[in-house]
């Protein structure tokens, strides 16, 4: 198992390097627009000629040569995904960053600081998955994705922002549904019972061991034998708390019963994990996780988007949900092995404000 210290530290890791790396292509860029001033101020006879120099494929830290390599390596005969132009300096428009559709199968990561653009290139790529057919979900943590439910509105810099990499830009809006996690939002609530979510993956959200794991088992088997509908914790409570009971100790003689002691800490670790806010997500209606791999009658895929408010507050609740959500649909969707283009994308935007904090079992089953 990782160890969630050393995920923490190789997080911060590649964060310093994705700064110092920005860092440097920024001094680069700076360095070579100094250099394009400088030779204009010098040769203001040659601008009016040459005025597309500062545009030229080698104005900045790249030659020639190694636009060529980056041309190459983005020459993608298969459906791919369109982030923009390469920068160099100034963009070179025809140097197109591409993301082959089935590239998206897998893990990835978009990095950066505060204010060069991630979100708005997590958006792109959301507009574009849809557009191909592709289901989305995405924790949407400041509702910074909201804006793909309406036309986008041009402007003067904004078109001559496309224009300037080389795409052509035209309002649109993308087919979306809103979620929260039981109700703590405008979206349509997500809910799960407590049979529905099972022992044990419950098991190791309250961090039990072997012996409390077995235990909470035989009381979901009990419920089960019994016609008892276990739909949120109170419910889980109440049957474990008759289990113990003088009344209640009988009905598990025949297959091992529960000490005191063992019941005691899962009753302990349920009432503390019903105040981290985790109670608002168990109840009904459940729902399916099916609902996240629709796809529009015009063919587009459904964005789901979560709306995740206080998440920095209530960790464990987000994290419990995807837990739930991802243990789900590995049970539930076949294997079909390297697709040509993925059936549902995850996105979890400011990513670190899911992690921090998150249980060890979260952190093992999404890593």
């Amino acid at each position: 198992m990782t160890d969630p210290g050393d995920l923490q530290k190789q997080a911060e890791e590649l964060q310093k390097q994705a700064e110092e790396a920005m860092r440097r292509a920024q001094e680069a860029a700076a360095a070579a627009q100094a250099a394009a001033a400088a030779a204009q101020a010098t040769e203001p006879a040659a601008a009016s000629g040459d005025a597309a120099a500062s545009a030229s494929p080698e104005s900045g830290p790249l030659g020639a040569a190694d636009i060529d390599r980056v041309k190459a390596g983005y020459a993608f005969a298969d459906t791919s995904l369109e982030l923009g132009a390469l920068l160099n300096g100034e963009p070179v428009v025809d140097a197109q960053i591409r993301i082959p559709l089935g590239m998206l199968n897998r893990h990835g990561l978009i990095a950066g600081a505060t204010g060069t653009g991630k979100t708005r290139t997590l958006q792109a790529i959301v507009e574009q998955l849809s557009a191909n057919g592709v289901s989305v979900f995405a924790a949407d943590i400041k509702g910074d994705l909201s804006g793909v439910l309406v036309d986008g509105e041009g402007g003067e810099k904004l078109i001559a922002r496309t224009q300037g990499i080389g795409q052509d830009w035209a309002p649109a809006h993308f087919p979306t549904e809103v979620f929260s996690l039981g109700g703590k939002g405008k979206g349509v609530p997500i809910r799960a019972t407590v049979a529905g979510f099972g022992p044990l993956l419950l098991s190791r959200v309250l961090g039990l061991n072997e012996v409390q794991e077995s235990s909470l088992g035989l009381v979901f088997h009990y419920a089960e034998e019994k016609g008892l509908a276990l739909l949120d914790l109170a419910d889980l409570r109440a049957v474990l708390q008759y289990l113990t009971s003088p009344d209640g100790k009988a009905e598990l003689t025949g297959i091992g019963g529960i000490s005191a002691a063992t019941a005691g800490v899962i009753l302990r670790e349920l009432v503390s994990f019903a105040a981290t806010g985790a109670e608002a997500f168990f109840g009904e209606p459940e729902i399916d996780p099916s609902e996240f791999l629709r796809i529009a009658s015009d063919g587009r895929g459904m964005i789901s988007l979560l709306e995740v408010p206080g998440v920095a507050s209530q960790p464990q609740l987000y994290s419990t949900f995807l837990m739930w959500l991802l243990a789900d649909l590995y049970n539930t969707l076949p294997e079909v092995g390297d697709a040509p283009k993925p059936k549902l994308v995850f996105f979890l935007d400011e990513a670190h404000l899911l992690f921090t904090d998150a249980s060890k079992e979260f952190l093992t089953q999404i890593t």
